[in-house]
């Protein structure tokens, strides 16, 4: 019997996980003492039901005329419990049960015995792994509280913030469906995901006017947690549980992330409003889109003076959305990044690169005639093209995953007769039958 408990322990410490243990139990019971199958159930004291130990759903028994709850509200008094060929042992720890075991058929005389002593090795390491998994999930939480924090230090419009957040959340959150909607004009918007199925969420959404607390409705299962800046509600996170009601645990981590949330897009809001009256791009650094409108004009009013020539070029990163919805938004902040520092390195110190919006560029040419500034864009086309991203920058659990994209571009070339508001407008054109045409390619703006 030594010999047996000594194999137990040491195939034990090799498992790291609630699966790993599990399937360690199954085959070492069945080799020793010739038991059909064996589980293992769990106490879950947040939510007060029996669990299954190797993944997390309420328990189901062998047998469906029995409960494993109703053997556990016994097994505490009786240690073991035998009925229809299963022997249901108790694990415990400190003069209670954790949970229990169950065997289904075998040796149950040997087993009995063996169990005596066993089952403290076996609840041991079940602990052990249940306050590991209880360690890594707050750990992640503070770094999920951080990265949120620290979302205002590239970007600053609500409509890549948001979707940011979602991910994160939703990430953590494996277990509920998470929504979040901004307040516009004493509206709810939905900003992430792309949908929400559940009326009753946009419905209860009105309740939140005067009510800044988080709201548990749904018999439990879905929560509110406004989004709220100085009394004022700026939005809310909604989770829906699609299986069991929302923890207490649950409830207390969305509510922290709520009150997160909310400073981070206070925050970014009152940036937004500083960056209003600045020129650069926080992301890109390039010129941003006003300060940009105000180089168009200066640019244009030098080449109609001095009669130079001047281009523009309208550029587009290639199937960006699809990098957003495959990848992420932080991966799509790496992208334009990344493009934008690439297509810098190919122009002069006096040609003007602009972030037009999203994921649109603008590159104005001074004394550039259309030939040349074909062979500019020839070179940013390439350059991009040839240009590798390395996505474990932003995610390292996407190890070794380089991508590349590819821009189309339209080029035009500003005419006597033209106003400022015609170059943009024009390159765009030129632009838009590139895309239409195949992409990854420069098309001209001609009168043809």
């Amino acid at each position: 019997m030594l010999e047996l408990f000594e194999n137990l322990a040491k195939s034990l410490d090799e498992a790291q996980n609630a699966s790993g243990i599990a399937g360690t139990l199954r085959e070492f019971f069945y080799e020793n003492f010739n038991t059909e199958d064996c589980k293992i159930f769990i106490l879950d004291e947040k939510q007060n039901c029996i669990k299954s130990f190797e993944n997390n759903n309420p328990a189901e028994t062998f047998d469906s005329s029995d409960k494993i709850s109703e053997v556990f509200n016994v097994i505490s008094d009786k240690k073991i419990v035998i009925k229809n060929n299963l022997l249901y042992y108790e694990l415990p720890e400190h003069g209670r049960s954790i949970g229990l075991l169950s065997f289904k058929n075998g040796d149950f005389e040997r087993l009995k015995e063996f169990l005596k002593t066993a089952s403290y090795i076996i609840s041991l390491k079940i602990q052990n792994i249940l306050l590991a998994q209880n360690m890594q999930k707050n750990i992640d939480f503070h770094e999920l509280m951080r990265n949120i924090a620290k979302i205002i230090e590239t970007q600053y419009e609500l409509s890549y913030i948001i979707p940011l957040i979602g991910e994160m959340i939703d990430k953590f959150m494996t277990d509920l469906l998470v929504y979040i909607f901004v307040k516009n004009d004493a509206k709810f918007e939905l900003m992430w995901p792309s949908n929400c199925n559940d009326k009753r969420i946009t419905a209860f959404l009105d309740n939140l006017e005067d009510t800044p607390k988080s709201i548990i409705l749904n018999n439990g299962k879905t929560g509110l947690f406004p989004l709220v800046n100085e009394n004022r509600i700026l939005g809310c996170i909604a989770a829906k549980s699609t299986g069991d009601d929302i923890t207490e645990t649950d409830v207390n981590y969305l509510e922290q992330l709520a009150k997160q949330s909310s400073a981070t897009i206070n925050r970014a809001n009152v940036y937004a409003e500083i960056l209003k009256h600045a020129t650069l791009d926080a992301l890109t650094g390039f010129y941003n889109r006003r300060q940009l409108e105000e180089r168009i004009k200066q640019e244009t009013a030098k080449a109609k003076r001095q009669k130079t020539p001047l281009c523009a070029i309208m550029i587009d990163i290639d199937f960006f959305k699809r990098i957003n919805d495959i990848y992420g938004h932080a991966a799509g902040d790496l992208v334009l990044k990344t493009v934008s520092k690439t297509m810098r390195s190919q122009l002069r110190e006096y040609d003007v690169a602009g972030r037009y919006g999203g994921e649109e560029f603008a590159i104005l040419l001074p004394f550039t005639k259309t030939e040349e500034a074909v062979m500019v864009a020839e070179r940013l086309r390439q350059a991009v093209e040839n240009k590798k991203i390395d996505l474990s920058k932003i995610n390292h659990e996407m190890p070794n995953k380089i991508i590349d994209v590819t821009i189309s571009l339209g080029i035009y070339e500003l005419k006597p007769s033209d106003n400022a508001g015609d170059l943009l407008k024009e390159a765009d054109k030129a632009l838009y039958q590139a895309k239409e045409t195949g992409r990854n390619r420069i098309i001209i703006k001609t009168d043809e």
